[in-house]
């Protein structure tokens, strides 16, 4: 649970940042280089810790759309898939996967439509209620996804393991109370 809480709170924040900046073409720099001690002398500890999140975060997703780059997906197209595969066989209404997305899409209907284009979901009207539109994940959806699952969990692990299940446990409570305020 810990584990999942924490990529869910680290997708958040990279999946947020990534839409700050959709067009950065440069590499990330190195998080030395970040002058985030220059940022606490004239900001505070609070300016210093929200720069360090957003290049930690711009570094974090960087990785994580190469890892996604072979299966040509966006890590918003990916985040539909895993909401779609546990969704289950009924699939899921297509207006409730934008309110459990991990960032605001205000165009789900052409992610859905770029998603139904490769054949990975499938869209058709609720039976009981010929208004919902659903979604449901493919067989080939599922077989893309299967294959990423591990080396997203990998990279998760490089990224993120050194730190311990101490400090990971506490700096996803950490994210989770800052993201509490807003």
């Amino acid at each position: 649970m810990e584990r999942g809480f924490l990529l869910l709170t680290l997708s958040v924040i990279t999946t947020k940042i990534r839409s700050m900046n959709p067009k950065r073409q440069h590499p990330p720099q190195a998080a030395n280089e970040c002058d985030a001690s220059a940022s606490a002398a004239a900001g505070g500890a609070a300016q210093e810790a929200f720069l360090n999140v957003l290049k930690t975060a711009d570094v974090l997703q960087n990785e994580l759309a190469g890892v996604l780059k072979p299966g040509e997906l966006s890590p918003t197209q990916y985040n539909v898939l895993r909401i779609l595969r546990g969704a289950g066989a009924g699939g899921m209404p297509c207006g409730h996967i934008a309110g459990r997305m991990l960032s605001h899409d205000p165009d789900i209907t052409r992610l859905l439509d770029r998603l139904e284009s490769r054949a990975l979901i499938e869209r058709f009207r609720d039976k009981a209620d010929r208004r919902v539109v659903r979604a449901q994940i493919t067989a080939a959806g599922k077989k893309l996804l299967g294959r990423l699952d591990e080396p997203v969990m990998a990279l998760h692990e490089r990224q993120l393991g050194h730190l311990g299940a101490r400090d990971l446990k506490m700096l996803a409570g950490l994210l989770g109370r800052a993201r509490e305020r807003t």
